[in-house]
């Protein structure tokens, strides 16, 4: 029975038992901004069980995709190495939202596996958490297992309800017993049934899983019977293939085997057994589907995760001998395995391809060379010993390999890692960029004064209290006209740099005394310096000033901001929800916004960009702000950026139909943006595109400059802007046409000048040797001349040459009966290195460029004897 096959009978079983099939959710958990990777069925269904999510079903199936490779749930290392570790996996799973129990799962479990897959009675095994007398009773008295295969699994892990047989969704909140459903390899294979001393062999293999939660924990670890008892299973896709495909390993089933022969076609591997390739085959699925829910290469969180495991394939593929690009092209052959089942990944085949291709170029580039250290590294190394932290560090920082890939290579050669000289080297880089990373004008500074309370998001204009003053870097009592300084106040309208954000400028002032505001920025957390000059008077400690920010500016820095939540909601719309910001910068002149993207967006993209954007500014929405926890926020479906550090709590801004955690400042309504216009697009970065925009006045500015542009251009054509177009195609046509006229003419110069040249050639050895320059001639009809040469006189060596603000082009020819002693290669070189340059080329034609002409004609003038020398 095929793997897909397997897939839909589970789905079409449960769906026969009144289960609505529930599409696999996303890689990137939607509502768990606290676990890296959807890992299992249940994520998606975790608001269900605990009440939070209503459904319209009580009862659901589904085939989830699913990823152990970062985080606290992590196989990566153990891929290649073990019969059933794998990074990416499908989870199959039937789940009911308090509607049947165990009886029900239990026997629907038994009659899937025994009816419908036909697996023999006697061949499986089950669990039951030793408490759970129910479970027990009714895999005996009800399915018929003989108690001999019914194993009692207790705490073993030091504290009540510790088991592998009791299932927890965290220290609190439901939990509950889980029995567990085994197969027997049969005696061949070492290794004894669950709860015994061999259980770590591979005779006993665990299917399926089934939760059930019975249970409410609280905080003192007290049990209370949960009013609405629910099930939760779990069972591996590929594990299920391989019992019913009667093989031992997960490698060995259809999926796998298709990958892995794959794999070693694009490596020119003959053995199909070799661990690289089960690496390989894992991999491509596992990148594949995380390009697919968003996912690009980066250097942090999941981005850093799929670098990770694209570059163990490379190293892999390397290991087989293979230097170039090849992990990309493995794409292809996963949708012929994968994508009736996961449309998403046969309709974005191509885009998955291009992010991997671009990935595998970049770290091709350093794989070689990286390797070459690591070698170097421990050759000589006994078994065992370790590879030192420094090379760990070396590898990782300048090459950029993961540690985890260095280890992975060391396993292979029976080595250590020596992890604690590792981390030691990433503390010293840390440290050095803390000290770097400092604010330029905060270097130095030191502060114990009260925070900063900041007032700025309804007003521009307020009053706050000196509480500390700076002068190049040191902590002063009293500044006076003229100098530069830093001021602190207690309370400010001043928004500080933060966020991509940048801080706003203004005035303070008081009693005569007048600080031109530059630049605010936090010169410590909450606490904001506000950076300028003294123009006039003094200021000491516990002066009270008025603070105005410079409006006009902040307003349309707010305006930029503003517009940036709904322009990466846009582009999200248009490109993908692959999209993910990367980076931002909001000032009053532009947004410029960075975002995970990996191709050029097109005019047509652009414009649709532009249209949602100001279809939502047309709308005129009021914005609106709120704070509260982080959990609140993310579950009103604010948008977070994950790698992001947010306190307990947040502020969530609305903007539109936008919802996403800022603290930065905003319009107060939608149509205060005015207008957004796109000014630029381009790549940054692999796999990272940035947007430049303009709003308001700016953008009215912008309109007006290119109305303007279109008005000048098509004044000089003579026609209404509404005709450019046509008249530019027309003066194009009109262009092409002289030019090909142009070139029949230099063509017809050239066979005539071939013909008066020809009347030139001295007659050396039975070989007409010519060798001039010609004036007002271009490259292209030199080697027509040449050739006509070669054709009127049969027997040849020719050089020609011309002249073009200083640089020099040669052409050389050689007819055949001639160029087994004559070299047209070496012929034009010996005029080429005369006049500043070099050349070569084929026996008979040959092309060279110079930068000096003022040894050309002696040049020319030597080809004579040098021709003659070799005749």
């Amino acid at each position: 029975m095929k793997s897909a096959e397997i897939r839909q009978k589970f789905l079409q079983f449960f769906e026969s038992k009144g289960h609505t099939i529930v599409p696999s959710s996303s890689l990137v958990p939607g509502n768990d901004p606290t676990l890296l990777f959807t890992n299992s069925g249940m994520v998606q269904f975790k608001d269900v069980f605990t009440g939070k999510d209503p459904r319209p079903y009580v009862r659901a199936t589904s085939s989830q995709r699913s990823l152990r490779a970062g985080g606290k749930h992590n196989d990566l290392e153990n891929v290649g190495y073990t019969a059933r570790h794998h990074t990416f996996f499908e989870m199959l799973g039937n789940f009911s939202f308090g509607d049947y129990f165990k009886q029900d799962a239990i026997k629907f479990a038994w009659e899937l596996l025994t009816g419908v897959y036909q697996l023999p009675k006697e061949k499986l095994w089950v669990t039951v958490y030793a408490e759970d007398d129910e479970a027990y009773g009714i895999w005996q008295n009800e399915i018929g297992v003989p108690v001999e295969r019914i194993i009692r699994i207790g705490d073993n892990k030091g504290a009540r309800y510790a088991s592998d047989n009791f299932w927890t969704m965290g220290d609190t909140g439901p939990c509950g017993p889980c029995s567990e459903i085994f197969y027997d390899h049969g005696p061949e294979i070492w290794g004894g049934p669950p709860g015994s001393p061999e259980e770590d062999g591979d005779r006993y293999i665990e299917i399926w899983n089934l939760v059930f939660m019975q249970f409410e924990r609280d905080a003192a670890g007290t049990l209370t019977k949960l009013p609405k008892q629910s099930v939760d299973t779990g069972m591996g896709l590929e594990r299920i293939s391989a019992v019913l495909q009667h093989v031992h390993s997960n490698y060995e089933i259809d999926l796998f085997q298709a990958l892995i022969k794959a794999a070693a076609r694009e490596t020119n591997t003959s053995d199909l057994d070799n661990n690289s390739l089960k690496v390989i085959a894992d991999h491509i699925r596992a990148c594949s589907f995380m390009i697919v829910d968003g996912i690009i290469p980066g250097s942090e969180g999941r981005g850093y995760v799929l670098r990770r495991i694209v570059r163990r394939a490379l190293r892999h593929g390397h290991q087989l001998g293979q230097t170039k690009p090849f992990f990309y092209k493995l794409v292809a052959d996963l949708v012929g395995q994968m994508g009736d089942a996961y449309p998403d990944l046969a309709t974005q085949a191509e885009r998955v391809a291009q992010v991997l291709k671009q990935e595998e170029e970049r770290f091709g580039e350093t794989l070689e060379r990286g390797m070459e250290i690591l070698n170097n590294a421990i050759a000589g190394l006994k078994d065992g010993a370790p590879i030192d932290g420094e090379t760990l560090f070396t590898l990782y920082d300048t090459y950029g390999f993961p540690v985890d890939l260095t280890a992975d290579i060391a396993r292979e050669r029976k080595l250590e890692v020596d992890m604690d000289g590792f981390e030691a080297a990433m503390k010293r880089q840390r440290d050095t960029a803390r000290a770097a990373g400092k604010f330029k004008a905060a270097a130095g500074l030191s502060y114990d004064g009260v925070k900063t309370t900041f007032d700025g998001y309804n007003a521009v204009e307020g009053e706050g209290t000196i509480t500390a003053l700076y002068v190049d870097g040191a902590s002063v009592q009293e500044v006076s006209a003229g100098q530069q300084a830093i001021i602190v106040l207690d309370r400010t309208p001043f928004y500080a740099e933060s966020g991509g954000q940048v801080g706003d400028a203004g005035v303070l002032s008081a009693n005569g005394a007048t600080f031109n505001v530059e630049d605010t920025t936090k010169i410590v957390p909450n606490v904001f310096g506000h950076h300028g000059e003294l123009a006039s008077g003094s200021l000491k400690l516990g002066d009270k000033l008025q603070a105005n920010v410079d409006a006009t500016r902040r307003l349309r820095t707010s305006r930029n901001h503003s517009v940036t939540h709904l322009l990466h909601k846009a582009l999200r719309e248009v490109l993908g929800t692959h999209v993910q910001q990367k980076g931002s910068l909001v000032d009053p002149d532009k947004t410029r916004f960075d975002f995970s993207h990996n191709a050029p967006i097109s005019a047509e993209d652009i414009a649709r960009i532009e249209s949602i954007v100001n279809a939502e500014v047309l709308n005129n929405e009021a914005t609106a702000t709120n704070v509260m926890s982080y959990d609140e926020a993310v579950k009103t479906g604010a948008m977070a950026l994950f790698g992001e550090k947010y306190g307990d709590e947040v502020r969530v801004v609305d903007v539109g139909s936008t919802r996403e955690l800022c603290g930065g400042t905003h319009v107060q309504r939608t149509g205060d943006i005015g207008l957004f216009k796109v000014t630029t697009e381009g790549g940054v970065a692999a796999g990272v595109r940035r947007v430049e925009a303009v709003t308001g006045d700016n953008a009215v500015a912008l309109v007006q400059s290119l109305n303007s542009t279109l008005s000048a251009a098509a004044g000089a054509l003579k026609v209404q802007p509404a005709d450019l177009p046509a008249r530019l195609a027309q003066v194009q046509d009109q262009v092409r046409a002289l030019e090909k006229e142009l070139a029949a003419l230099k063509s017809k110069l050239a066979s005539s000048a071939g013909n008066d040249l020809a009347s030139q050639a001295v007659d050396v050895n039975g070989v007409k040797v010519l060798a001039v320059k010609m004036e007002g001639i271009d490259p292209k009809s030199l080697r027509e001349t040449v050739d006509q040469l070669k054709n009127k006189l049969q027997s040849a060596a020719i050089v020609l040459a011309a002249v073009d603000g200083g640089k020099v082009s040669l052409v050389a020819g050689v007819t055949a009966d001639a160029s087994g002693k004559v070299k047209a290669g070496e012929l034009v070189n010996f005029v080429a290195q005369q006049v500043g340059g070099k050349g070569g080329g084929r026996p008979d034609m040959a092309m060279a460029g110079g930068t000096d002409a003022t040894n050309l004609a002696q040049a020319l003038a030597g080809v004579q004897e040098w021709v003659q020398a070799r005749l």
